[in-house]
């Protein structure tokens, strides 16, 4: 979290470490602004009822595919007004700001820019200050640093293309961002992790000055190149992303409403009864205790990883999910999943994981292998899975490995090779144990590489750079 105390202003940046998220609070003569808001809108209440400041503007950036925006829930409950910026089309009450729009906020301004490039809707906000100079750029997915939103997202057939997004964000970046001051702040919606860039800086917010100087996608080049640069090397979206634009667009389910239903505490009989029709088990615990042990069945992805964009990625929206959690996270596990549009939970194990083993159910512990023992089988050819992103593999891959990406792993299993072991690595190994977890429950003797591709290095297991 940081703030920022001017003089005619009051700026707090709101960061969500699982789903590398910014979200801000803008507050001017005790009027106030929330930008891209978390689905849990109960902090930015609070915050504004302890400043004694009224929230009414909730400014939306662009309908985002990562996370499901807290706008709907934080408008019914205060009254604020929706805002996104020109094209817009969502099927509740907001309202379209124009471009070149300036909206006042008890002493200052808020400047709609219209940037397409990343989405069609896609704006920044432009703060200026009572001298009427400008301050900061709330960029959202359009610029990062030492990166651009990914141009991909809102393809529609041969309407609009991702070449034609990459040449609208082209013309946003120059026309709009880069004519203004070098000492403009730019505060990015995401940072590093994000899947909605290649390759983000880390950090939270820089420098328009700075980022002319170290974001590529800045510097001097014609469109075509911007074009050509911008469309490579990009990595699948995982599919919930399409799912969470929906319900950006449409509305959904207020949160309290979701925990009411799925905080549920379930008996060892009917948490097994959802598993035998169909649920997924779903363990939230420490990675370093589901290693030792954990419920054959269950996809382990921990509260301490990546938590919601991994969630994400390895579980279609509609699958129904039971949870074994750490004492008193259910909670947080439910709306960790809110957050990105999962809210199938049928309930949680009563007493955890102790209950499934207590009952003499069955379990199984991490199966792995070291790189250098990794190293004395390759002459026998056997499976390998590299999960890595796109511009990983591009760093150089183990010889006739299997290049696919975590994301696309849900949707594309059934093309991978169910004879002998499948050996799953990813960089140093956060990314694999869940994915190697997935497999496991799909039917396939899957065997982690311990430390990824950074002890495959360590054990001079040859590399090569593939044709992709």
């Amino acid at each position: 979290m940081q703030s920022s105390n001017e003089s005619d202003f009051y700026l707090e940046q709101i960061s969500t470490g699982c789903l590398a998220l910014f979200s801000y609070y803008l507050e001017s003569n005790q009027e106030a602004i929330v930008i891209d808001p978390l689905r849990e809108t109960d902090g930015y209440i609070a915050l504004a009822n302890k400043r004694g400041a009224k929230i009414k503007y909730i400014f939306e950036t662009h309908f985002h595919a990562d996370f499901v925006s807290g706008h709907v829930d934080l408008a019914k409950k205060t009254g604020a007004t929706i805002v996104y910026g020109p094209t817009a089309k969502p099927s509740f009450d907001f309202k379209e700001a124009k471009d070149g729009e300036e909206i006042p906020l008890g002493k200052i301004k808020i400047k709609v820019l219209h940037t397409p490039g990343h989405t069609p809707e896609s704006s920044c906000y432009l703060l200026i200050n009572s001298e009427g100079k400008p301050y900061c750029v709330f960029t959202g997915d359009t610029l990062f640093l030492g990166e651009v939103g990914r141009p991909d997202l809102a393809v529609k057939g041969n309407e609009i293309t991702e070449k034609d997004l990459a040449g609208w964000m082209y013309d946003s970046l120059r026309n709009k961002i880069m004519t203004l001051d070098d000492n403009v702040i730019i505060y990015p919606a995401h940072g590093a992790g994000s899947s909605c860039g290649k390759s983000i800086q880390a950090g939270n917010c820089d420098t328009l000055g700075n980022q002319k100087k170290t974001n590529y996608a800045l510097q001097p080049m014609t469109k075509e190149e911007f074009v050509t640069i911008v469309t490579s090397g990009i990595t699948k979206p995982p599919g919930y992303f399409f799912h969470d634009v929906n319900m950006n667009k449409s509305g959904y389910e207020e949160l309290d409403k979701v925990l009411e239903r799925s905080l549920k505490p379930l008996s060892l009989e009917e948490f097994k009864k959802a598993v035998d029709e169909g649920a997924l088990i779903l363990d939230t615990r420490n990675t370093d205790d589901i290693k030792k042990s954990y419920a054959v069945g269950s996809l382990c992805i921990s509260l301490q990883a990546t938590f919601a964009s991994w969630s994400g990625a390895l579980i279609k929206p509609e699958t129904k999910i039971v949870l074994i959690t750490p004492e008193g996270k259910e909670k947080e596990s439910i709306v960790r999943l809110a957050r990105v549009g999962y809210e199938n939970v049928l309930g949680y194990l009563e007493g955890g994981f102790d209950t499934w083993v207590k009952a003499g159910n069955p379990v199984e512990s991490w199966k792995f292998i070291e790189a250098e023992e990794l190293k004395k089988k390759l002459e026998e050819k056997p499976h390998i899975l590299d999960i890595r992103n796109r511009h990983e593999w591009e760093t150089g891959v183990i010889d006739g490995a299997i290049l696919l990406n975590m994301n696309e792993i849900i949707n594309r299993y059934d093309e991978l090779p169910k004879d002998g072991h499948l050996y799953v690595h990813c960089r140093s190994g956060q990314r694999s144990f869940p994915t190697y977890t997935l497999l496991r429950k799909l039917g396939f003797d899957a065997i982690e590489v311990k430390g990824g591709i950074l002890a495959i290095g360590s054990a001079n297991i040859p590399l090569k750079i593939p044709t992709l």
